[in-house]
């Protein structure tokens, strides 16, 4: 297995994990996209301040722009000017958000590509969001639509852009999204969300919030079992298998978004063991490629 297969791997934190990132620097490669989530209880201020630290310890800060929480058009361009103040406003991921109710006048993220306010504050790069096994509060048909009138936006407004998947614990449905994605036409690269080591328990309570699939039979194959919820486990199986099965001309390019579950310093180490780790395998391959993760509504 070629250790490219993490080459240009992204992460996610919140924003009051800027402490948790310092402690992990050292781990991370210089220029590593780190995502910076927008979740409930965080102010602006907090938001601008992480992805600050971010860029001062040598990485591309992503703030993520979270559309139902916006409370007004001037809430989104007080945030984006205070991005472009920083010089943190190239890369953005924009989301639809939590609520079940907008806060404010935008639907979903495409409302806010629409507005027209990311180049104008310097925006070149926009992620999105992408469900491979479906989202429970949201019809298949209504999640293709919206990742493809996505796309387009991204394009007409000459943006570069990726898609970010929902983690899961099983490769299949991946790969079959993948396909369908770039038969309908989407060729934007994708970073496959994936989780960072952590507590079995609390992997499932994510899962299940998110709609993510948990049987014994993908249990097992990830490498944990639902009847044993005590320990902790890593994405290992998941990424070889994905590795193995990764076809370029299939599944165009691909790459690997780790959510670390505020686990920076483990999520980092992990990676950094694993990639040591994956030459003794075997045979070479091609190379792929919040708290709570900002997956919610596209």
């Amino acid at each position: 297995m070629n250790p490219a297969l993490l080459d240009d791997f992204s992460l996610e934190m919140t924003g009051k994990d800027v402490s948790g990132l310092e402690e992990a620097r050292d781990s991370i490669p210089p220029g590593t996209r780190i995502n910076i989530t927008f979740l409930a209880g965080e102010d602006t201020g907090t938001r601008l301040r992480a992805a600050r630290a971010v860029k001062r310890l040598g990485f591309v800060p992503v703030p993520h722009i979270s559309a139902r929480r916006l409370p007004s058009r001037s809430a989104l361009e007080e945030f984006l000017a205070g991005l472009a103040a920083d010089g943190t406003a190239e890369n953005v991921f924009v989301v639809g958000g939590d609520p079940a109710r907008p806060e404010g006048p935008y639907e979903d993220a495409l409302a806010v590509l629409r507005t027209g306010l990311l180049r104008g504050h310097g925006v070149r790069h926009v992620g999105i969001t992408g469900y491979p096994e479906g989202h429970p509060g949201i019809a298949d048909r209504t999640l293709w639509a919206s990742l493809t009138d996505k796309a387009a936006a991204i394009g007409a407004e000459r943006f570069t852009g990726d898609v970010i998947t929902q983690f899961g614990f099983d490769v299949d449905p991946v790969l079959t999204w993948l396909e369908a994605l770039r038969a309908r036409g989407v060729h934007l690269p994708v970073r496959i969300g994936v989780p960072g080591p952590a507590g079995v328990r609390r992997l499932l309570g994510y899962a299940t919030r998110f709609g993510v699939g948990t049987s014994a039979s993908v249990a097992r194959k990830y490498g944990f079992s639902l009847t044993n919820l005590m320990g902790t486990t890593g994405p290992d199986r998941f990424l070889r298998t994905l590795a193995e099965r990764y076809d370029p001309d299939r599944h165009g390019s691909v790459k690997v978004h780790f959510y670390t579950f505020g686990g920076l310093r483990a999520t980092a180490e992990w990676i950094t063991r694993f990639r040591q780790d994956v030459p003794a395998v075997g045979q070479d391959v091609p190379a792929v490629g919040q708290d709570a993760p900002a997956v919610s509504r596209g």
